[in-house]
């Protein structure tokens, strides 16, 4: 895709490292002191789960603005089926260009791929005041339970989108997590080790 000097394409090799430090820049003490997501990208692309047809940057002027990928679950459905769908992430705009639509153009572009591919939905952990804009909801709305959360416990961080219309018709039942996403803490230093720099700061508003 190429729009108003905006191109969206599939990661490359070459692009790895670059795509990590994009990742470490824009999670950078948001969510916790410093960020573990650019170690998290750099395992999963390795795991089975792995979509490497839904793996895309942004780039404008030769310069990466912006990454999505996306990596294959399951719901377990209260009725013993296997649900397959797919999660999302990490996506991230640079901190230079949020808010002037990229992210939106990534993310839609993104669901019109997974959508072509012939997956059914799309479930993940996000922002309903982004992630409603394109078309995502809460999961709860599907019968769909985020696995290990207590009953009551607040699930407004937990969304879903169907790609095929009905998808999800008749389906109760528990989003798992790929194991993927579980990092070890330690892992994480030794990878972050080999960046530049940056000084982890406890702010208002990080969820660990």
């Amino acid at each position: 895709m190429n729009q108003n000097g905006i191109i969206i394409r599939p990661e490359t090799k070459e692009d790895y490292r670059a795509v990590e430090a994009l990742v470490r820049e824009a999670f950078w003490n948001v969510y916790r002191p410093g960020c573990s997501e650019h170690y998290v990208i750099h395992v999963l692309r390795d795991d089975p789960a792995f979509v490497r047809e839904l793996d895309f940057v942004m780039e404008q002027d030769g310069e990466l603005i912006g990454q999505n990928m996306f990596m294959r679950t399951v719901i377990e459905a209260d009725d013993g089926r296997t649900i397959d769908v797919l999660t999302m992430g990490p996506i991230c705009i640079t901190p230079a260009r949020k808010r002037q639509g990229c992210g939106k153009m990534l993310l839609d572009f993104c669901l019109e791929r997974a959508t072509a591919l012939g997956y059914g939905a799309v479930l993940f952990e996000g922002n309903i005041g982004f992630y409603g804009h394109c078309g995502f909801t809460y999961a709860r709305n599907f019968s769909i339970r985020y696995h290990d959360l207590p009953q009551g416990a607040d699930d407004s961080f937990f969304l879903c989108k169907e790609l095929v219309p009905g998808y999800l018709d008749g389906v109760s039942g528990v989003y798992q997590t790929p194991r993927g996403y579980y990092v070890d803490e330690g892992d994480v230093e030794a990878f972050d080790a080999a960046f530049p720099y940056k000084e982890k700061l406890r702010l208002p508003g990080q969820i660990f």
